[in-house]
């Protein structure tokens, strides 16, 4: 009964943060203002999760601000994703993550989901990972789902698009019990299906830096041709000037598997 429980429980959950009838999800993460402070379309964080949300986002993703201060204030609902760990870009080693927050405590918040952030080849990657299989565990046994973002990052990487090193990263995350993956696209389809061939829980792809529409799209479609789940996107959306005109474009080749020449003319006004 207790296996039973956890599997409906997790199941419900993740419905809340992936479409149930494409099978795709859109999430927006918005946790940059631990790591980079009230960065461009973070100040009003009730007003973008609402763009995005009314664009067809699937869930926001954030740390406890987001939950207090940004989520559901009002207009369409979306599904949330807390997230448990953290750095700020001016550490000095911003690229050790360490655990800020609990799974029961996101239970308590109303959270569909929490998330961890990994960086593999880090110099604190064994505590980081000892941190992953730790919340696996907690979030098994509680039904909760599990975005591990994962990235190949740290002073012996030399390349962290590499498809190889890309690869790892995922599997890692399956390994030590994540139900979502996000990590970072690997340039083409070809390469990323063996991303996700080789990772047995969906993986989605990350935006990045700040791009051009094209550039972003043109990425997304890509990774999707390449076997991804969906799109893990921040910057490139609520940084745009019209958010939920981006992330509509977005689902049109998320869930309805359609061009990025075709939807980047969403943007700029030529189309439904």
């Amino acid at each position: 009964m207790g296996v039973k429980i956890f599997m409906n429980g997790k199941k419900i959950r993740m419905e809340r943060i992936i479409n149930r009838n494409t099978g795709k999800t859109i999430i927006v993460p918005m946790d940059h203002g631990v790591s980079s402070g009230p960065i461009a379309g973070l100040t009003d964080m009730g007003r973008t999760v609402d763009l995005v949300a009314e664009g067809g986002a699937n869930a926001v993703l954030g740390h406890m601000g987001l939950a207090l201060y940004g989520h559901r204030t009002h207009g369409r609902d979306i599904g949330l994703i807390l997230h448990l760990s953290a750095s700020t870009s001016i550490g000095p080693d911003p690229n050790d993550k360490v655990l800020v927050n609990t799974v029961t405590n996101a239970l308590k918040m109303g959270a569909d989901g929490v998330s961890v952030h990994i960086n593999i080849g880090a110099d604190s990657e064994a505590r980081m990972l000892s941190d992953l299989g730790h919340i696996g565990v907690e979030c098994m046994e509680w039904g909760m789902p599990l975005l591990a973002m994962m990235y190949p990052r740290g002073r012996g990487i030399a390349d962290e698009h590499a498809v190889d090193s890309v690869a790892l990263a995922a599997r890692v995350a399956a390994e030590l019990g994540a139900d979502l993956v996000k990590t970072v696209y690997t340039g083409d389809p070809d390469s990323f299906r063996y991303v996700t061939e080789g990772c047995p829980v969906p993986v989605v792809v990350a935006g990045g830096s700040k791009t051009d529409e094209l550039q972003t799209l043109t990425l997304i479609e890509g990774a999707m041709q390449g076997g991804a789940t969906g799109i893990s996107i921040g910057r490139n959306a609520f940084q745009h000037p019209a958010p939920d005109r981006f992330v509509r474009a977005a689902a049109l080749i998320v869930h309805e598997g359609r061009s990025a020449e075709e939807t980047v003319e969403i943007l700029r006004g030529g189309g439904p």
